[in-house]
């Protein structure tokens, strides 16, 4: 077990290993201590890993409560969140209490928002299950839910007190599920550098799935450390977030989180390319590494589609927004440009390389 820490919030260890999900009681009591837990689990999760983590923490003086809804990025909203709010209710969970966020980065936004918001805060402890939330979204502790205007508009910072990431999870993930958190972590290659990007630039990522969680917890552990609530360094961690974003919501939340960000990333490479804030190699290399790893580098949603729904992305400060964009691979900047001008930077990155 390799065992990470981040000096967030009140600080915490992130664990990363093999098989320890039914064993996971023992740890988590190490933390809290004796008390009751809202464990918060999705429809598709619930059937694999529920029994064994419940069993586990009842082993350990933990007394726990489930909730689970249906699995998917259409309950992530506001009447999901009040849901999960009078269960902590009805369960009699205190201050003193907590709650285990048992799934993907859909789980962990959910539980992690409810959690802090019950009681104006009460603990809670990150169990990811897909590789998506592993190298990303249960680190950091950004919590949110999407309104109908657009996706994680109403959320909270709120940094948990433990991560057990169990890499044995990732072998149920469906092949989807699987390559959205391929995307994740190789837009974290993109910033951090070949280190972790020759993995996907090479496509042996498969075999190299610990070297790639740590790597991705390492690198984001930093930069949280240095801008938790996101007022500069942070924002480049939305590489590929501005287009990706927009590219759901004009699907309607049927095309997957890391899937849109990919096309995403594609699109904002090309596009630099154009506008000479990276070299042709690099935009290149980024789109090659995504193919390579079966993920998406086009989007059949248009420019003027796109850009209407990026209107909306809470990045956008007044008539303009900040983008997070390569440089080269190990170096990322920001570029603020007016959101009249953003339809013309789609269309530079959604016709294909050649064009280049």
């Amino acid at each position: 077990m390799r065992t990470l820490h981040v000096n967030a919030g009140t600080g915490y260890n992130v664990k990363i290993g093999q098989g320890f999900l039914p064993h996971c009681g023992e740890e988590i009591a190490a933390v809290l201590g004796p008390c009751s837990v809202g464990v918060v689990t999705d429809s598709n999760v619930s059937e694999l890993y529920l029994k064994e983590c419940v069993d586990s923490l009842s082993d350990f003086n933990l007394k726990p409560s489930v909730f689970t809804f249906p699995a998917g990025e259409g309950s992530k909203n506001l009447s999901t969140l009040s849901d999960i709010l009078e269960f902590l209710a009805s369960s009699d969970l205190t201050r003193a209490d907590a709650v285990v966020a048992l799934g993907g980065g859909v789980v962990g936004d959910m539980a992690g928002f409810a959690a802090g918001c019950y009681m104006r805060g009460i603990r809670f402890i990150q169990l990811p299950t897909t590789l998506l939330a592993a190298v990303d979204s249960s680190v950091g502790g950004k919590t949110a839910v999407n309104l109908k205007a657009g996706k994680n508009l109403a959320g909270l910072f709120y940094q948990p007190s433990l991560i057990l990431c169990d890499i044995k999870c990732l072998s149920t993930l469906p092949d989807r599920e699987y390559r959205c958190g391929l995307a994740e972590a190789l837009k974290t290659g993109v910033l951090l550098g070949d280190s972790l990007f020759q993995y996907f630039d090479e496509g042996s990522a498969a075999e190299h799935l610990e070297e790639i969680i740590t790597c991705c917890v390492e690198y984001k552990a930093g930069v949280v450390e240095r801008d938790e609530k996101e007022q500069s360094e942070r924002k480049l961690l939305n590489l590929g977030h501005t287009i990706g974003h927009a590219i759901e919501l004009c699907s309607g939340f049927s095309i997957l989180h890391g899937l849109a960000v990919a096309a995403g990333l594609a699109v904002i490479a090309r596009a630099s390319a154009r506008r000479n804030w990276c070299t042709e190699k690099t935009a290149r290399r980024i789109e090659a590494a995504l193919m390579k790893n079966g993920l998406p580098v086009t989007t059949t949603f248009s420019s003027d589609e796109l850009a209407r729904a990026a209107f909306s992305d809470k990045k956008r400060t007044g008539s303009t927004v900040t983008l997070a964009v390569p440089a080269e691979i190990g170096s990322c900047t920001l570029r603020t440009i007016n959101i009249s001008d953003l339809k013309e930077l789609i269309a530079a990155g959604l016709s294909p390389m050649e064009e280049l």
